[in-house]
């Protein structure tokens, strides 16, 4: 029997007609996901669900979807699907993310020749038969300094859009190492220094924790007065009643916004004040990028469907169904030491990533593993990240990755052990898969240890000196925070030492200020690991 396919979001004919064409028995119906109680109905019929942003996949829906397979978003943004419950039915979840590259980084440079020229509020007032041909007082970009907050995909594609204007770009971005930034032709800067320095400012990052209003109150008060701020990216990464006030005070001369922070925006800070474009976050909506994502969701759909082919999937690694019963487990862990290596280098970006295989780790699919641990670093500051797309967006960002296969070197039947280089240090970690298939850590800077992998971790550095098992427990016990286990290491007697904690809740504030004021610890640093 055929796999059976449901659109339920308007997208292209020829998308429809790509799953005719390989053979899947489709129906479009592209109203049924605005109706939930209706496709809560339908759904049990299907292998594929074909989406836009309009369906949502819920844990409900899921519990209705007892033949679904795959769930197929064409676009970047998965927000609307939940990924842990379709993860826990089995479903895979794919998109799209290159296919509105161009066309938001198109968007964002629209938006600042608008602001620029006050070209909205212009328009407005002409068709209202005025003629107010002094009062709308524009700038060049010509020669202006464009601060790039994020210097990805979409950024990297924004630089150059501006240096073809004759812009001079600055950027500010983690994963961005000096020989892509030469190559890219842009400076690479701090955030402070490019605060101060751009006459415009926009953003091209994912929303995490890390970037959640990187334009706070503080940050925009350090820019150059004059700026105006670009954001065809994601809501809440300015702080938009701050940026409001600086508006109105005149320290900011225009803002520019396809995104808010709660949408659909039907009131906002941000909006009725002079020089502020506002759009319905239209980064995405061109014809050709509407195209190109949904033919490349019907393709991914089909290829699955019927081949068990895997492309931009992001909670599945792309390995066949053979590969998956005997790698699931190393698959786990590479991701699980990639999370813990980006994690521990997020203050500097990476330059390179050394990976060795050793043992049985050595004879699996080692594209598979290398995707896994590379979306583990990328996910610290990119949660969009996914095993395909990871590997390109370190070869865009200039990060060399080496790998190496060993035969069997110790008691383990096999290990994996990644090491980042950064400007100023290296960090290692390995790694193994235990008779149970739990992963392990086994080493961290060269000290063995043996460490379950938790959701909830804690990370110390000190020298080996007596009292710290005491410190750990005792500020924990005060703080309400259970151990659930707890890992010790050393280089030598005395010399450097590390530990691993894994706890049953995040690490409170209170409790790392506790620990830090003993003054016993070089290092603190929580950890969050994606156990199930």
């Amino acid at each position: 029997m055929a796999p059976k396919v449901l659109v339920s979001d308007k997208l292209s004919e020829t998308a429809v007609q790509i799953f005719r064409d390989r053979g899947i028995d489709v129906d479009y119906l592209p109203d049924v996901g605005k109706d939930k109680d209706k496709l809560a109905e339908i759904i049990g019929q299907y292998d594929g669900l074909a989406i836009r942003s309009a369906t949502k996949v819920t844990p409900s829906l899921l519990e209705h979807a007892t033949n679904l397979k795959v769930v197929g978003r064409a676009g970047i943004g998965t927000d609307n699907v939940d990924k842990e419950a379709s993860s826990k039915k089995g479903v895979i979840v794919m998109n799209t993310p290159f296919g509105n590259m161009i066309t938001t980084a198109e968007h964002a440079i629209a938006m600042m020749f608008a602001v620029a020229r006050q070209i909205p509020e212009a328009s407005a007032s002409t068709h209202a038969g005025k003629w107010e041909k002094s009062k709308f007082m524009g700038v060049e970009l010509t020669g202006k300094t464009l601060g790039v907050i994020g210097a990805g995909n979409i950024g990297g594609i924004v630089c150059d859009r501006a240096r073809g204007l004759k812009m001079k770009v600055v950027a500010y971005d983690p994963f961005l190492s000096e020989e892509k930034a030469e190559k890219m032709q842009v400076e690479k800067v701090e955030l402070e220094e490019l605060l101060t320095r751009a006459d415009f400012i926009t953003l091209h990052v994912p929303l995490t924790d890390g970037t959640r209003n990187i334009l706070s109150r503080e940050n925009l008060e350090k820019t150059k007065k004059g700026v105006r701020i670009i954001n065809c990216a994601r809501g809440g990464l300015v702080d938009e009643e701050a940026l409001a006030d600086l508006l109105k005070s005149g320290h900011v001369a225009g803002a520019a916004f396809d995104v808010f922070a709660v949408e659909p925006a039907t009131e906002n800070p941000l909006f009725n004040l002079p020089n502020v474009v506002c759009t319905p976050h239209l980064g995405a909506s061109t014809t050709e990028a509407q195209e190109n994502v949904a033919l490349q969701v019907a393709e991914q759909m089909a290829d699955y469907l019927l081949t068990g082919a895997v492309t931009n999937a992001l909670n599945m690694p792309s390995v066949t169904a053979e590969e998956a019963k005997v790698m699931g487990p190393w698959i786990n862990l590479a991701g699980h030491l990639g999370n813990f290596i980006g994690q521990m280098s997020d203050e500097e970006p990476i330059k390179a990533i050394n990976i060795l295989y050793d043992g049985e780790a050595s004879t699996m699919n080692l594209q598979a593993l290398n995707c896994s641990l590379i979306a583990g670093i990328m996910k610290s500051v990119n949660p969009d990240v996914n095993m395909v797309s990871a590997p390109l967006i370190a070869k865009d960002r200039g990060i060399k990755i080496a790998t190496t296969n060993q035969a069997q070197s110790g008691a383990f039947e096999g290990f994996i052990k990644v090491t980042v280089v950064t400007e100023s240090k290296e960090r290692s970690i390995a790694g193994t898969v235990f008779s149970d298939g739990k992963p392990r850590f086994i080493q961290i800077k060269g000290i063995n240890i043996d460490a379950e992998v938790g959701r909830h971790m804690v990370y110390t550095t000190n020298e080996d000196v007596p009292g710290i098992i005491g410190t750990l427990g005792t500020t924990c016990g005060s703080n309400g925070v259970n151990i659930a286990n707890f890992t010790l290491g050393r280089a030598a007697a005395k010399g450097e030492a590390i530990a691993l904690l894994y706890i049953d809740e995040p690490m409170p504030a209170k409790a790392i200020a506790d620990l830090k004021a003993t003054g016993l610890f070089k290092q603190i640093k929580p950890l969050e690991f994606d156990v199930a």
